[in-house]
């Protein structure tokens, strides 16, 4: 067993000493197994306390088997030096999501890292996502050190896939290192390949102090806590701090590093990694990507900082107890310190009352926001039916865009305009014609085709965000045995024929079911949601019409009938005049009801109204 040096009361870390590195892959190719292997061989995890996705800290993550949030931990290794010595590291590794929807996390990793591991499961060789993070990485000029993973698995072949590997990274296929996370074969001679491969931090430790925020949560005892990477500069507690965005100055009360918990040390400096405490509790006080540095001597010139994230989907988000909307205000704020990419603005429903319209980057985005918000925070939320951003030309050249179908314009309209993206599949060569058929159901246009080896091939599509964001997932899980992965980035816009679909029941709009789709799909649209509807709502003293309609046209209509007392329970006989006189009583009655009365639509027809269309693409890790 190697010996492993302590952070002790060490108070800089000399940066040539420094390897910044994160793991980066597909779903379900090891990250956080990996990550688990390498604490406890670096020993900052014992035994006793070790359990599996240690960094993974949510319980939804644990439920999920996923990784949502990016996770730092610092991590000492001993290395042999030329002279046999033993020579002390500082490791800090970042365990990284590898879900599309949380490719912002990724992004904002890679900003604190000089290198990333790159890992490929042995038995499923290189997904659609592996792909997307590895050029995130080569964008950032980081080192990249390809891995392949699960190599104990009999389905395993490293053989063949280390090849896949060396032809999209330009390396050899023996300089691809083989591990498995759950075994521990090869984690330390990666970890050696780390220290050899990754260059150190640079920065310069006699400047003013400049450090990034990469990521921040709230603690409900001591506020706000802010995650940084020292750029230039060193940082110690009990000094005062300035953000170089709000301007806003704080003492420091506590600095630390994360090895896996937080520990309070006696600063941070060139390259490092670590954790601070102003005991702000006013979340809008820490910034991720802004630039901290000293109130007194400070620093002139920001760092770059990241580029904002744009939302790709919106749902409105509603308490289902009205009093409880400042308690979601409140919650969106704590949760968007922690989820940078969440984005959101008061909205009002006629149906619905006071709510939120939430920007997030994909379904799974929102479906774990909002069980976030549910979890954590210990609200309950109707959230409306997900839909994407639309540019709207009306008659007089006026542009709008529009994220929530409620503010789609009436009348005529000049052009539509609708985001698309440019998606990859990778897949087994069999499912080639089963996908191309999906992908045009869905009107996609091909871009390219190209095969990784003899058996897998990788479709490069430009389809519409609005057919992605629903079931397009599942339908190609289903179609493919499960062997497809998905990757999609946003491409723009284009011009199409679309229409808003608004339901009425009882001849009044219910806002909260309108909803913007291609004139192909509008009828489709209109006969599931009055079917749903019809089923749903419970029938009133009178006949209900449930319609859908574009603009004034009709184009899909269920009726939901009347409860009909029976009013001729008495009469056991007699003259027929009678019950005739009693029969057209109650139709007048109905009739008058009809022209005064109002459709009651309970709040769990809302909910399964709504809920239903967002859970067909509920991804369980792909």
């Amino acid at each position: 067993m190697r010996p492993i040096p302590s952070f002790a009361d060490t108070t800089f870390t000399d940066p040539a000493r420094i390897r910044n590195f994160c793991i980066i892959a597909h779903i379900d190719h090891g990250k956080s197994t990996l990550a688990d292997r390498m604490l406890q061989l670096t020993g900052v995890v014992e035994e006793r306390a070790m359990r599996a996705q240690y960094l993974d800290r949510m319980d939804i993550e644990r439920e999920r088997g996923i990784t949502i949030k990016a996770q730092n931990v610092r991590l000492p290794w001993t290395v042999k030096g030329e002279d046999g010595s033993d020579e002390e590291y500082v490791l800090h590794m970042i365990d990284t999501p590898g879900h599309v929807d949380f490719t912002y996390e990724v992004s904002r990793a890679l900003e604190a890292c000089e290198g990333a591991i790159l890992l490929v499961d042995a038995a499923q060789g290189i997904e659609a996502q592996t792909l997307a993070n590895l050029y995130l990485a080569m964008d950032k000029d980081l080192e990249i050190i390809p891995v392949l993973n699960k190599i104990d698995l009999p389905a395993a072949d490293p053989d063949r896939y280390a090849e896949e590997i060396a032809h999209i990274t330009g390396c050899e296929p023996e300089d691809v290192l083989r591990v498995s996370g759950k075994t521990g074969v090869g984690v330390d001679a990666l970890l050696d390949r780390v220290i050899e491969k990754v260059p150190p931090p640079v920065g310069d430790a006699d400047a003013p102090a400049r450090a990034m925020i990469f990521d921040s949560v709230y603690d409900t005892y001591r506020g706000v806590v802010t995650y940084i990477r020292v750029v230039d500069g060193k940082i110690v507690p009990r000094e005062k701090i300035q953000m170089m965005s709000t301007g806003a100055t704080h003492e420091l009360l506590e600095v630390g590093i994360v090895s896996p918990e937080p520990k309070p040390s006696k600063g941070l400096g060139v390259g490092e990694v670590g954790y601070l405490i102003t005991g702000v509790k006013d979340v809008r006080q820490s910034k991720v990507g802004d630039t901290v540095t000293t109130a007194r001597k400070g620093a002139e010139e920001p760092l770059t900082g990241y580029e904002e994230p744009r939302p790709m989907v919106y749902s409105g988000l509603y308490p289902v107890d009205g009093s409880d909307y400042p308690a979601l205000r409140e919650a969106l704020d704590k949760l968007q310190l922690n989820d940078a990419a969440l984005t959101y603005e008061p909205e009002t429903s006629v149906a619905l009352g006071f709510g939120f319209r939430c920007g997030f980057l994909g379904l799974l985005h929102m479906e774990i926001t909002r069980e976030r918000l549910q979890r954590e925070f210990g609200l309950d939320l109707i959230s409306t039916a997900p839909n994407v951003v639309y540019r709207v030309v009306g008659e007089d050249g006026k542009e709008l865009i529009v994220t929530n179908p409620s503010d789609w314009p009436d009348g005529k309209l000049r052009e539509t305009y609708e985001p698309i993206t440019k998606t990859t599949i990778i897949a087994p060569s069999e499912f080639v014609g089963t996908i191309m058929e999906l992908c045009q159901s869905r009107r996609g246009e091909l871009g390219g085709m190209d095969y990784l080896s003899e058996s897998r091939v990788e479709l490069r599509y430009t389809l519409p965000m609005a057919e992605i964001i629903f079931d397009f997932f599942d339908s190609l899980k289903s179609r493919t045995r499960g062997y497809a992965s998905l990757d999609y980035e946003e491409a723009g816009e284009q011009q199409s024929d679309l229409v808003k679909v608004d339901i009425l029941l009882q001849g009044e709009a219910v806002d909260a079911f309108s909803a913007i789709v291609h004139r192909d799909g509008a009828q489709a649209y209109g006969n599931k949601m009055t079917v749903k509807l019809k089923e749903l709502i419970p029938r009133q003293q009178f006949e209900v019409p449930v319609q859908a309609a574009i603009g004034s046209k009709i184009i899909a209509r269920e009726n939901i009938r009347a409860i009909r007392k029976d009013v001729l329970a008495k009469c056991y006989g007699g003259d027929i005049s009678r019950k005739r006189k009693l029969l057209e009583k109650q139709k007048e009655g109905k009739k008058r009801m009809k022209t005064i009365g109002r459709v009651d639509v309970p709040q769990e027809a809302f909910v399964a109204a709504l809920s239903s269309d967002s859970s067909a693409d509920k991804p369980k890790g792909k």
